[in-house]
Formats: structure tokens, C-alpha cells, sequence
């Protein structure tokens, strides 16, 4: 059912699909092989043309490439997106042959017919939470009805935060699209009442004194957030060596964060732009499968993509097991 809450969100929906309809065009053609190797293009979230998680420590290190040697890679080009919609947009453009990114992004864009396939979920169980301004704001989710809340459209946060509205039957006055890293400023000023933002975030902004709500791990875990790494069908088309080798990559970088927690957590607090207490309280080893698909995985994407469909933010339903790439699980 279109319910009135669908109706304020559906032009922040469409955000998401912005650019999904032009014409792809051929990643196997842009990363053209030479003697040694294609350059890989990959799109991630994140800043400073970096990839977070265990595969970009991996590429700190200078192990990306020659581990995927095998499958012709040469070099490894990194572009970062402040979130996922604008990474959408270049996948469509056909400057992108591989994203990681998050799970909503992702399925918004497949049921916008953009033609990519899944070939892994880099990382489960991801947290977010809704914050408050500092003074006289909400004191409760009930408390929401009525308000302007912020989110970061088109992101896992952003299904979170409709499915806390949701069962809870809480109706904002609105919910304006605000960047993960400008909320605080937003709260500040008084645009918004509350926010829903990564796990990161809702501890930075906790220390600095804005009461929070409710995190998804203790209320919602059903919403908790998982991610997406998917390649152009024109790519994969052209290179399904990829798909074998990015698993083998994965795993071995899980496999040696876990080994070297330490190393890994510096790391990500060096591109985290996080104090490190924040870091540590909210990277944890459990979020980092070495298995390109778990059950856990696939169920919260399965709740994520249903969820999606009920809300209409689907353009076009469709089976998982079909957007998953032959052979990837």
C-alpha cells in the first residue's frame, strides 16, 4: 500500500535513480588489456580514492593486484562516492566495472533495470542510529512524528530509519537528504530535529553530546545494513575469471584482518576520519565474513529488498538469485 509517509519520501527515492537510464556503456572496451593486464575500475563509498574494509588494507599493502594477477588484472583504479546513488550514476556511465557499496544502493539501481550482478557481501550486520538535536529535541521515536529528519537518501541508513518510521507508524513532516558528515551542522542549526546516521557517526555525535534514540542493533536488527559487490554485466560478459578471483581476494583479506586485528584497525582509522576510540568501538571482526555469501548475509538483503519492494522504491521486482552472477555462489 502507498502510504502517506511513501508519498513525502518517493522524491528522495528518486534520487536514487538518477542517471540509471542512460546508456551503459562497455567496461571491457574502458579497461582495455594490454601485455600487462587491464586496469580494474573499481567504485567504492568513502574519500580519498580509497577502499575501506580488509580488500582496501589488501591494496595498501600493495597485495590487490598481484592477487588478481590470475584473472588479468594489471592495476587497480580506485573512485570514491559520497554515497551510493552518485556511485550509481557512474556505474550507468560505463566509467565503473566493479562497486562496493551498500546493499540499497545496489537493489534500487537492479530494479532500475541497470544491468550489474552480485558476485559478493563484502561486509553484514552494519549498525546505524537516530540522534537528536542537543536541546529540546525528540525523546523518542513516537516523538519523530511531525518532525524534519536528515539521512543520507538512497543508503542502508536511509532504509533503516523508513523501517524504524514504519513500525513504530510515525509520519515525519519531512525528511531532507543531508550527507552523513554535514548532520551535525544541520542539528546545530536547527534544520532538522534528528538524524539517522552510520554507526560511526551516531558514536562521534554521542561524545559530543547529542542524545541518541535508538541504534539498529539493539531495536532493529532486522534493518541492519549489509554491503554489495557488483560488476556490469558488459564486464562480466567479457572477464568471469572476476568473479572467482574477487572471492579468493576477499577471503584472504578477511582471513588476514582477523589474523592481524591491530594492523587492520589502523588502517581503517587512518582513512576513517574518526578518532580512533570511535573506530575501534564500531569496526568488529564479525561485520568481515571471509565467505563471499553467508546466510546471515542473504537474509538481511532478502528483509532489505522486500522491504524496498513494499515501499515502491522498486521500479521492477526481482528474484535474487538472479542478480547473483553465475557461479558466485
Amino acid at each position: 500500500m502507498r502510504t502517506a509517509l511513501h508519498r513525502r519520501i518517493a522524491p528522495l527515492a528518486a534520487l536514487a535513480l538518477t542517471g540509471l537510464l542512460v546508456t551503459t556503456g562497455c567496461g571491457a572496451d574502458a579497461a582495455a588489456a594490454d601485455n600487462d593486464g587491464y586496469t580494474l575500475r573499481i567504485g567504492a563509498i568513502g574519500n580519498a580514492n580509497k577502499l575501506s574494509g580488509p580488500v582496501g588494507w589488501l591494496h595498501e599493502r600493495g597485495e590487490l593486484v598481484p592477487a588478481l594477477a590470475e584473472a588479468g588484472v594489471g592495476d587497480v583504479s580506485v573512485v570514491t562516492f559520497p554515497n551510493g546513488p552518485d556511485l550509481n550514476q557512474a556505474l550507468a556511465a560505463g566509467e565503473l566495472d566493479l562497486a562496493v557499496y551498500g546493499d540499497t544502493p545496489a537493489l534500487v539501481a537492479r530494479g532500475a533495470n541497470q544491468p550489474t550482478r552480485l558476485i559478493a557481501q563484502a561486509s553484514v550486520n552494519l549498525d546505524a542510529g537516530i540522534v537528536t538535536k542537543a536541546s529540546d529535541g525528540p525523546t523518542s521515536i513516537a516523538d519523530l512524528a511531525g518532525r524534519k529528519l536528515a539521512v543520507q537518501t538512497g543508503s542502508y541508513i536511509h532504509r533503516y530509519l523508513l523501517g524504524a518510521l514504519a513500525d513504530a507508524n510515525v509520519e515525519p513532516a519531512e525528511i531532507l537528504h543531508v550527507y552523513a558528515s554535514e548532520v551535525e551542522a544541520a542539528l546545530e542549526r536547527g534544520d532538522v530535529d534528528a538524524a539517522a546516521v552510520p554507526a560511526a557517526n551516531v558514536e562521534f555525535l554521542r561524545a559530543r553530546g547529542y542524545p541518541v534514540l535508538t541504534v539498529a542493533s539493539a531495536d532493529h536488527r532486522q534493518y541492519l545494513g549489509t554491503s554489495a559487490t557488483v560488476v556490469t554485466e558488459n564486464f562480466l560478459d567479457a572477464r568471469p575469471e572476476i568473479v572467482p578471483a574477487w572471492q579468493r581476494v576477499q577471503r584472504s583479506a578477511a582471513e588476514q584482518a582477523a589474523n592481524d586485528w591491530e594492523g587492520f584497525l589502523d588502517y581503517t582509522i587512518s582513512i576513517n576520519g574518526f578518532p580512533p576510540e570511535v573506530v575501534r568501538a564500531t569496526t568488529l571482526p564479525e561485520q568481515w565474513p571471509t565467505e563471499a555469501f553467508t546466510e546471515e548475509g542473504l537474509e538481511l538483503l532478502h528483509g532489505t529488498k522486500e522491504f524496498l519492494t513494499d515501499q515502491e522504491f522498486l521500479r521492477d521486482d526481482f528474484e535474487l538469485d538472479e542478480w547473483i552472477a553465475p557461479g558466485a555462489r
